[in-house]
């Protein structure tokens, strides 16, 4: 059996004293959609730090593509294929939709790759073909996610990071997000989203974690976790 794209395990993390994550285990196999839920505080942020390398485990492994990358460098690991879509988005304001796209691209060597793939985001994300030259901090919230995802699409990545894609959204553009999300798997990245809002991430996903107070208390098919009891009296609002 291959290994998974991502692997997890045993993934300890600590703020000083304060204990995060304990013993999370959690698998991401390639061409997945695979989200991580919780409520604020569960440590779902933490969790896609400690994948990037922004937080170092205090035991544990990480893997990505069959290597243990935990005591390696963030731009190693990006270098590697990963990219994320940050909280919050952290597009860069000054600068044009274009100068942010390119950046999403800035460790590439393959110009020609680079034009396809400019022109790929912009035929996935049309409304920035119509504002290249526009600064990316005067457009609205919805539209800097796109960016933010398409910023992050340049890299060609192996794996997508996105962590809380729908926050601060209309729920028309959170519904328009996630169709957005589940094309750009379709077309063969494999993603990692981590979310509030579970019901919407289910609906595309195709497993699901459950984090609460930094331990994974479920995991399962999607569409068994929209069923679960637990799960729906929780996160669902039933």
């Amino acid at each position: 059996m291959t290994s998974p794209l991502l692997r997890l395990t045993g993934v300890n993390t600590h703020y000083g004293p304060s204990h995060i994550l304990q013993d999370v285990d959690i698998d991401v196999a390639e061409g997945e959609i695979v989200t991580l839920l919780g409520g604020n505080g569960a440590g779902k942020t933490t969790t896609i730090k400690t994948i990037l390398g922004l937080i170092k485990p205090t035991r544990g492994a990480v893997e990505f593509r069959g290597e243990p990358v935990h005591d390696r460098s963030t731009s190693y690991r990006i270098e590697r294929g990963m990219a994320v879509v940050p909280e919050n988005r952290r597009i860069f304001g000054p600068m044009t939709v274009l100068e942010n796209l390119q950046m999403g691209a800035y460790l590439r060597k393959d110009p020609g790759g680079v034009k396809d793939d400019l022109d790929r985001v912009l035929t996935i994300f049309p409304r920035l073909k119509e504002r290249l030259g526009q600064a990316g901090g005067t457009m609205s919230g919805g539209e800097q996610q796109m960016l933010a995802m398409a910023r992050a699409l340049m890299a060609r990545p192996k794996l997508l990071l996105m962590d809380e894609p729908s926050m601060g959204l209309a729920p028309l553009l959170v519904e328009q997000n996630f169709d957005i999300i589940q094309q750009i798997n379709q077309q063969g990245t494999t993603i990692f989203v981590v979310e509030q809002n579970a019901s919407m991430a289910l609906s595309i996903a195709h497993r699901g974690y459950v984090l609460q107070t930094g331990r994974v208390v479920l995991a399962d098919k999607a569409e068994n976790l929209l069923n679960n009891e637990l799960m729906r009296k929780a996160y669902l609002g039933h």
